[in-house]
């Protein structure tokens, strides 16, 4: 069994995003009196002066939320480091443009309007109240024989809408962003499709996708009950010879454990 830790490369923009946003900071701690520890606090949630020389050293991908910490403590535009962000949050700003019934007379209203994304604690703020940013961690749960996840790192956060989260009836502190590994359950989920995962959601749904875990092994397969009260663990490709079902009672538990419930899929169409 490997040891070694299963890590997604981060992509070319990434770590160019990475090598200016490192080059802003040495260029800006002594003016600024910033330090590694300081920005860490901004980040909050327990983030660690490690995570931020991630952020600046290509090991993790930066998040929306974090390019706009990194920008008002280096005081520069998200696109000073990252233009690829920058356009994602300007994207963003065209629903967080004031209404129609904004009078079109008022000097500050019409400056609101123009103004393609809020700056600062606002843009923060606007982006917290609107998103929910799910940590992304490089484990994979096998659609096949199942993934070794020995090692498992928080890479970044993908961004979810919290009223879409709302009407699924999911609280964002209980959700884990993963990626599936192989084809048995294809059309459904294909390799390398991203995973959204509910940890709350532990018991058997008849029907449902769930992540199992055994031992260091992830696996995603439907759980099916049995006319005798056991379950089906079953891959969703036909190819039953390659991917065949496998039969467990609540008795195995410990053999295969819930992860908890996958919510959404995501992958190239």
């Amino acid at each position: 069994m490997t040891t070694k830790s299963r890590k997604l490369p981060l992509a070319d923009w990434q770590l160019e995003d990475s090598a200016r946003l490192k080059a802003l900071f040495q260029e800006k701690k002594s003016l600024l009196g910033l330090t590694q520890d300081k920005i860490a606090n901004e980040l909050g949630d327990g983030v660690t002066q490690g995570a931020v020389s991630h952020f600046m050293n290509g090991r993790t991908a930066l998040s929306m939320k974090a390019a706009a910490v990194f920008a008002r403590m280096l005081q520069v535009p998200v696109s000073a480091f990252s233009p690829t962000l920058a356009e994602q949050i300007e994207s963003i700003s065209g629903s967080l443009a004031p209404s129609q019934e904004t009078d079109s007379d008022n000097p500050t209203a019409r400056e609101a309007a123009n103004t393609p994304f809020p700056g600062g604690d606002e843009a923060e703020r606007s982006l917290d109240d609107r998103y929910a940013f799910i940590p992304q961690y490089d484990a994979k749960a096998a659609a096949g024989l199942g993934s070794e996840n020995p090692h498992v790192e928080v890479r970044a956060t993908l961004a979810f809408k919290r009223e879409w989260l709302r009407v699924k009836g999911a609280n964002p502190k209980n959700l884990i962003v993963i990626y599936a590994e192989g084809e048995s359950m294809w059309p459904t989920i294909s390799d390398r499709d991203v995973l959204l995962v509910d940890r709350s959601r532990v018991d058997p749904i008849d029907g449902h996708v769930f992540v199992l875990a055994h031992g260091d092994k992830a696996i995603v397969k439907r759980l099916v009950r049995t006319a005798f009260g056991g379950w089906t663990i079953r891959s969703d490709n036909e190819d039953k010879n390659d991917y065949p079902d496998r039969f467990f009672s609540r008795s195995d538990a410990n053999e295969h454990r819930i992860i908890g419930q996958v919510i959404w899929r995501g992958g190239d169409l």
